[in-house]
């Protein structure tokens, strides 16, 4: 095999996201479910000799060292591999949206060229590694929509019903570091159980970081609102600056101020890469 294309790598929204303690190394404990939807970016992986790593971006421009190249580079490591890749990737997905963007692609970077230099490590090898990289990566390579909780790494798949999504991405994004230490943000919300989100998965619950997120960033309650003055109950995913509503009404949101961004989007059932590396430890 001497290329993959056309790799994708989907966005995730969080149905909730509760704050329910905080570690003594400072990270905060959490519980959310992370659902995948169908606003993808696309990869494309080119095997090289060598071991050099290239990455070329097809629409927006990313950092040198980005996730992508980051993922690439730790496999190799981690593999001691000596084959290279040239990478490229059609962004679609915002930055500083909550969508796990960059988490995502990082995701499907290690299980690409997990395939694609023919290393064949497992799932659970291939979420250490995740986990380096980001609290989000183990959920992305996990392949189901999945209750998450601790820092991300403890994934438990749930299963939702089909449905549609507004998404809305203002122009303005939100640095999460600025969110977690901020002193306004409720880091003792009580713990939730599985059964009462399942009794309403869409309305279930709060974002904790979303009060914090609308005092940084007014374009978030802006978002809020023309969900609202569509006749939809919005709620901000991850640490923004993206908001969503599940499509209750046939209205459609109101025209958006400049370089806003709004997709109608379906959640999917598994990640489009789900059985691409063995569950074998």
């Amino acid at each position: 095999m001497k290329s993959l294309h056309d790799v994708p790598a989907p966005a995730k929204l969080n149905l909730f996201l509760h704050i329910t303690g905080q570690r003594p190394d400072g990270y905060h404990l959490l519980q959310s479910v992370f659902m995948l939807i169908d606003w993808c970016d696309t990869l494309h992986f080119e095997k090289r000799p060598g071991g050099a790593i290239s990455r070329e971006d097809l629409s927006l421009k990313l950092p040198d060292d980005d996730l992508i190249t980051r993922a690439a580079k730790l496999l190799q490591h981690h593999t001691g591999c000596d084959l290279g890749a040239h990478i490229a990737i059609d962004k679609q997905i915002p930055a500083q949206a909550g969508m796990g963007g960059g988490s995502s692609d990082a995701a499907s970077t290690l299980l690409a060229l997990n395939r694609l230099w023919d290393l064949k490590l497992s799932l659970s090898t291939l979420a250490k590694l995740g986990l380096q990289l980001g609290a989000d990566v183990p959920f992305f390579l996990s392949g189901h929509n999945a209750w998450v909780e601790g820092i991300g790494e403890k994934i438990s798949p749930v299963e939702l019903p089909s449905a549609r999504f507004w998404v809305i991405k203002p122009a303005a994004g939100i640095e999460t570091a600025q969110i977690f230490k901020h002193p306004m943000l409720e880091r003792a919300t009580k713990p939730a159980i599985v059964s009462d989100f399942a009794a309403g998965p869409f309305g279930f619950g709060h974002n904790d970081l979303q009060p914090v997120a609308q005092a940084l960033c007014h374009d978030v309650s802006k978002a809020l609102e023309v969900l609202s003055n569509a006749g939809m109950n919005g709620k901000m995913t991850g640490s923004g600056s993206a908001v969503f509503a599940h499509c209750t009404t046939g209205m459609v949101p109101s025209a958006l101020p400049n370089h806003w961004q709004m997709r109608q989007c379906s959640n999917l059932e598994v990640h489009p890469l789900n059985g691409w590396a063995t569950s074998e430890s």
